[in-house]
């Protein structure tokens, strides 16, 4: 019996070497050559046009795939609810005597975030979730003028340093709808607008404005006072006495914790035209206005 694996060489011998000129299909094979798809059929199954030949690339964070990058990074927290988070443009003591100096705040009234908004160099954008001024200690050595002044955060170096001199200092919350009111009261009071209720400060910034310590307009003024007084020895200055001082009135005035505008209460209407005031007698809408 021959060797199969003897005649199988003897065989490739003869043969001619494999190349692209004797290539030919196998005999009797089923394989046929597939049709010629012209038209929408073809787009819709093989598309040729892409995002870069339409101009239209890829939006910021498209990492391919089906997943997103932002969907498979884990998740990080610091960011959550930042849409949602209070911001409160800063306000230096130096820039705050500056304004005085150059005659744009008048020391001899109270002054508020309407004051120092009227100077016009100060930009609070209730649109971007500003809630009032943020006083800053930056140029406190430069700081000599004895006022009552309200803003919406301070640190303690700063309450020190006006206090002081003999002035007064409180921290009051506004909602965004009394912010629009305090920037700019004209466009507000064109709008045709009752003058709006202050709401009370929300759960994570309460106890903030009901601290002595903070001046928070919700405070105690007793307990204010004592706070005064150990502010002042914690920092090494005597305290003025207010309650002798010719401007006492002026350095004790404080607005209602509900109230916006100086004199005018919640609930009534301003007529800028005829330069009138309407105030509501419905019984039911002045409950809901003083409650």
């Amino acid at each position: 019996m021959v060797n199969l694996r003897i005649k199988s060489l003897e065989v490739l011998r003869h043969l001619p070497r494999v190349a692209l000129n004797n290539l030919k299909d196998v005999p009797h094979s089923s394989w046929r050559k597939a049709k010629r798809i012209l038209g929408s059929r073809r787009e819709v199954n093989w598309p040729q046009k892409g995002q870069k030949q339409r101009q239209q690339y890829a939006r910021l964070g498209f990492a391919g795939g089906s997943n997103r990058f932002y969907l498979e990074v884990p998740k990080e927290p610091y960011n959550e609810g930042h849409q949602l988070r209070r911001h409160y443009p800063p306000l230096s003591l130096g820039t705050l005597q500056l304004m005085i100096d150059t005659g744009r705040i008048d020391v001899s009234k109270p002054i508020d975030l309407g004051t120092i908004c009227n100077t016009c160099l100060f930009n609070c954008e209730p649109k971007d979730r500003h809630f009032g001024v943020h006083l800053t200690a930056e140029g406190i050595d430069k700081f000599r003028a004895k006022l009552n002044i309200e803003v919406q955060y301070a640190k303690e170096p700063v309450i020190a340093a006006i206090e002081r001199l003999g002035g007064v200092i409180t921290t009051a919350f506004y909602n965004i709808l009394c912010v629009e009111a305090k920037v700019d009261a004209e466009k507000f009071l064109k709008r045709g607008l009752p003058i709006p209720r202050r709401e009370l400060p929300p759960e994570d910034a309460f106890e903030y404005y009901s601290d002595a310590k903070n001046r928070g307009y919700l405070a105690d003024p007793k307990i204010i006072a004592e706070e005064r007084l150990k502010l002042s020895q914690k920092y090494g200055y005597e305290l003025p006495d207010i309650s002798k001082d010719p401007d006492f009135a002026m350095l004790t005035y404080r607005k209602d914790p509900r109230q916006v505008f100086d004199g005018l209460r919640p609930g009534w209407l301003v007529n800028l035209r005829d330069k009138i005031v309407l105030r509501p007698t419905d019984p039911e809408y002045i409950k809901y206005y003083e409650s």
